[in-house]
């Protein structure tokens, strides 16, 4: 199964959609999705005015066992996922993931598995600051 875990990484550098989605192309694969999280201006109403995300040391082991797992549920060729901490500015890729399957409707399954699994498991946690002044911390993100 790990061979079909093309990208797994946390890094502190900008993201590349096309790393990405270079990395999962596969010539048996009919379907590839990607996902994309961006740091959005705003989260329950409130303005954001700066973001940071933190990871655990382990980090990068819990995020192949989440990819490993979806391998295993799912008929991939290509996962990579890529998720960014420090310090984010409005606009910037926050998270990218990607699946290849045969056909579209298992390669969108798969990607959503992914990103929904690496969100509830993986200790990366997002720190926001709010221009009324006000912070919080939010679990797995």
């Amino acid at each position: 199964m790990s061979e079909v875990i093309r990208l797994c990484t946390v890094r502190e550098t900008p993201l590349s959609v096309d790393e990405v989605f270079t990395a999962v192309q596969d010539s048996s694969a009919g379907g590839v999705a990607v996902f994309v999280g961006t740091v959005r201006d705003h989260d329950h109403a409130r303005d954001v005015t700066a973001l940071s995300y933190s990871a655990h040391p382990s980090v990068e082991r819990e995020l192949r066992a989440v990819m490993e797992k979806v391998a295993a549920d799912y008929p991939v060729r290509g996962l990579a996922a890529v998720h960014r901490v420090g310090d984010l500015e409005i606009g910037d890729l926050a998270v990218v993931v990607a699946a290849s399957c045969p056909h579209r409707a298992e390669a969108f399954a798969a990607c959503r598995a992914l990103i929904d699994e690496l969100k509830a498991q993986v200790p990366i946690w997002k720190h926001q600051t709010f221009a009324d002044g006000g912070d919080e911390w939010v679990g797995a993100c």
